[in-house]
C-alpha cells in the first residue's frame, strides 16, 4: 500500500504546521452543495423527502435536483433556481403556521437556524446546483499554481498548491518550527511514539543539509511505521482478538494483523492491498499470502451461545461484510438499506442485497465451536512453516505410493475374494450388537442395543421407551433424550461400518439417526453422523462443519412406514469416495455434499 506520506510533510513540517490568519479581508467561499447544503437537507428534510420511497411524503423528493424542481401533489414548485422567493422550499421553512412549517412539529426536529436559512437562500439564488454524494465524485489532479507571493516559501509543487489555497482563505504559514518540535511531530505522525533519547541525539548531531529528509526515511523504514499505519486499518476492518459476543472466546487472527503491518512496511501497491483482502482467494492460483489477506472478510463478531440459530448469524455475518465494504471502500453507510431504501445515502434496499450476493458465497456455519476453541471456523487456511511444508510433501508422496500399492493388492485379490464368498458359511457370527432404530410419528428415533462392552452398558433414559421391533424390541426416542452406546471411537483413517434397522413414518426434513459428537453446532458437528434429510440418508465424517468434512447423501428416499436395514461404511481414506450407504444390502447412488475433510 502506498505510504501515506505527502511531500508537504517535508516542507510543512519544516515550516511549522500551525497557520496564522492574514489580516486582509477575503471574499466568502463559494457555496458547495455537499459541504454547505446537503448536511442541512439530510438532517431536516431527507427523512420524509429523500431516497427512501417507503417513507416519502407528498411525493416530494429533494435529494435529486430534477425531482426537486417538479411540482408535487400540492402544485407548488419546491425549488426554482435563481428565485429564492419563488421556491416553495424556502417559504415552508420560513412559515410560522404549524400546518405549513417545515420540518413539521410532529417530526420533533429543531427548526432551521438563521444561518442555515441564509445558506439555503444564497444557494438557490446562485442557481441551486447539486453535487453527487462525495464518494461518487472522481478525484481530479489539481492544477499547480505558478510561483507567486502567496507561495513564496514553498519548496515543491504540493507546497505551492497548499499555500496558494490557504492564502485564499486568509491564512499564512508561521515561522519554521524548532528542530526538537519537528522531531517530535514527525516521529509521532509516522510511528505513533515519541522519539527516544538516542534518536533525538542522532537527529541533533546531523547538521548537514537533508537531515530532516533522512529522519523521515529512517522512520519510514522502521517496523513501527507499519504498526502505526495499521492501527487505523484494523479499526476499519473491525479487528479483535476475541469473538465479541456473550461467550467472547479468544480467536487467533493475528497473522492477518501482521500481514497488514507488513503490507505497509514493504509498500504493497494499494490495488493489491484492496484486491487481496476482498477476494484474494478468487485470483488464479492464489498464494498463501493472498488467501490470508481475505481474513478481512471474517473479522466480524461470531457467536457460540447455546440455542443460537446458525443461519441467522451466518446472514448477519454477510450483512457485516457488506456494511464494512461500504464503509472502507465506498465511503457510504449501508446499514440502513438492509431494511429499506436509505434515507440519507443514495443506496436502495435492492442494491444492498445485490452487494449481499457477492459476499454470500462462503461455505460456513454461523457458529464457532464452543467445545473445541482451537478449531478456526471454516473456511480456514493452514499457515505451515516452510520446513514443515517440505516434510509434509514427502509424507503425502509416501501416502500416495502406499495407496497405489494397496490398489494393486486389492485388484490382485478380487478373484480370490469372489471364490471365498461362494465357499463361506451361510451366516457369520460377528462379535458385538446390531442396533435397531425406528422413528415414531413425532420424529423421535427408536433404536435398540444390548451391552457391547459388559463393563460399559448402553444407557437408556428419559422419554425413550422400548417398543416392538423387527425381532425382539426396539427403542422409541422421545425427542429430547439420547441412547448412549459404548462404541464409535473412530478416526478418519479407520475403516469401519455401522449396521442398523430404522423405520420412519414420513420423510423427515431433518432427523438425527446417530452421531458421535459432543454436541452438534456447539462442537462444529465434529465426529461422524447419519441423518435423514428430506427423507434421504446422509452420511458424514466431520472435523468442522461445513468446510472440513466428507459427506454424501442418498439420491433415493427411505420408504416411510417400513423397517429398513441400513449399512454405512468408511474405508479409512477420509474422502467422500470412501463413504458408502447400503439399503437392504444394496449400495445406493449418492450425491457428494462435501469432500474437504483435512483433519
Amino acid at each position: 500500500m502506498p505510504r501515506v506520506v505527502p511531500t508537504s510533510l517535508l516542507a510543512l513540517g519544516a515550516l511549522g504546521c500551525w497557520l496564522a490568519p492574514l489580516s486582509a479581508a477575503t471574499a466568502p467561499r463559494p457555496l458547495e452543495f455537499n459541504r454547505d447544503i446537503r448536511p442541512i437537507l439530510s438532517d431536516k428534510c431527507f427523512g420524509c423527502h429523500g431516497p427512501d420511497s417507503g417513507h416519502r411524503k407528498a411525493g416530494l423528493r429533494l435529494d435529486i435536483r430534477e425531482e426537486a424542481m417538479k411540482a408535487p401533489k400540492s402544485g407548488d414548485i419546491p425549488l426554482k433556481p435563481g428565485d429564492p422567493e419563488g421556491s416553495h422550499l424556502l417559504s415552508r421553512v420560513l412559515s410560522s403556521d404549524p400546518d405549513e412549517v417545515m420540518p413539521p412539529p410532529e417530526a420533533k426536529l429543531p427548526k432551521l437556524t438563521a444561518a442555515e436559512i441564509a445558506k439555503l437562500r444564497r444557494w438557490i439564488a446562485e442557481g441551486a446546483e447539486y453535487q453527487p454524494h462525495w464518494s461518487f465524485i472522481p478525484v481530479k489532479r489539481p492544477e499547480v499554481p505558478p510561483p507567486s507571493q502567496n507561495n513564496a516559501l514553498a519548496r515543491n509543487e504540493l507546497d505551492r498548491l497548499i499555500f496558494t489555497r490557504l492564502a485564499k482563505r486568509g491564512f499564512a504559514p508561521r515561522p519554521e518550527a524548532r528542530r526538537e518540535t519537528l522531531l517530535r511531530r514527525v516521529t509521532l505522525d509516522l510511528t505513533g511514539l515519541p522519539p527516544t533519547a538516542s534518536e533525538a541525539r542522532a537527529f541533533f548531531a546531523d547538521t548537514e543539509p537533508g537531515a530532516y529528509e533522512r529522519l523521515v526515511d529512517r522512520l519510514l523504514a522502521s517496523t513501527a511505521y507499519g504498526e502505526r499505519m495499521a492501527t487505523d486499518w484494523l479499526d476499519v476492518a473491525r479487528y479483535a482478538d476475541s469473538y465479541g459476543f456473550q461467550v467472547d472466546r479468544d480467536r487467533e487472527v493475528w497473522p492477518w494483523r501482521d500481514w497488514v503491518i507488513g503490507a505497509f512496511n514493504r509498500n504493497l501497491p494499494f490495488n493489491d492491498f484492496v484486491t487481496w483482502q476482498l477476494g484474494g482467494d478468487l485470483l488464479p492460483q492464489p498464494t498463501e499470502e493472498q488467501i490470508l489477506a481475505t481474513a478481512f472478510n471474517r473479522l466480524h463478531q461470531q457467536e457460540a451461545e447455546g440455542g443460537s440459530v446458525d443461519e441467522e448469524y451466518r446472514v448477519e455475518y454477510v450483512c457485516d461484510r457488506v456494511q464494512t465494504f461500504g464503509t472502507a471502500f465506498l465511503g457510504l453507510t449501508l446499514e440502513c438499506s438492509k431494511c429499506h431504501d436509505h434515507k440519507f445515502d443514495p443506496v436502495t434496499q435492492k442494491e444492498f442485497f445485490q452487494l449481499f450476493a457477492f459476499f454470500n458465497n462462503q461455505d460456513e456455519s454461523g457458529l464457532y465451536s464452543f467445545f473445541s476453541p482451537g478449531d478456526a471456523p471454516t473456511p480456514a487456511t493452514k499457515l505451515i512453516p516452510d520446513n514443515v511444508k517440505t516434510r509434509l510433501a514427502e509424507l503425502e508422496q509416501a501416502a500416495q505410493s502406499a495407496h497405489a500399492h494397496l490398489q494393486k493388492v486389492r485388484a490382485s485379490q478380487t478373484d480370490a475374494f469372489a471364490r471365498w464368498l461362494t465357499q463361506r458359511e451361510p451366516s457369520l457370527s460377528i462379535p458385538g450388537e446390531i442396533a435397531r432404530f425406528a422413528f415414531n410419528e413425532s420424529g423421535s428415533v427408536k433404536k435398540l442395543a444390548n451391552d457391547i462392552d459388559p463393563k460399559k452398558p448402553a444407557s437408556l433414559s428419559g422419554e425413550n421407551k422400548l417398543v416392538p421391533g423387527v425381532s425382539g424390541q426396539a427403542v422409541e426416542f422421545g425427542g429430547d433424550d439420547a441412547l448412549d452406546l459404548p462404541v464409535g471411537a473412530f478416526d478418519r483413517v479407520h475403516p469401519f461400518s455401522v449396521s442398523l434397522w430404522i423405520q420412519t413414518p414420513d420423510a423427515k426434513e431433518r432427523a438425527v439417526i446417530f452421531h458421535r459428537s459432543k454436541a452438534w453446532s456447539d462442537a462444529a458437528s465434529r465426529g461422524f453422523e447419519l441423518l435423514l434429510e428430506e427423507g434421504r440418508l446422509k452420511w458424514s465424517l466431520i472435523r468442522f462443519w461445513p468446510g472440513d468434512a466428507a459427506s454424501i447423501r442418498a439420491k433415493a428416499p427411505v420408504t416411510p412406514g417400513e423397517w429398513t436395514h441400513v449399512v454405512v461404511t468408511s474405508d479409512g481414506s477420509g474422502r467422500a469416495a470412501g463413504l458408502r450407504i447400503l439399503l437392504n444390502g444394496k449400495p445406493l447412488e449418492v450425491d457428494v455434499i462435501q469432500d474437504s475433510l483435512s483433519r
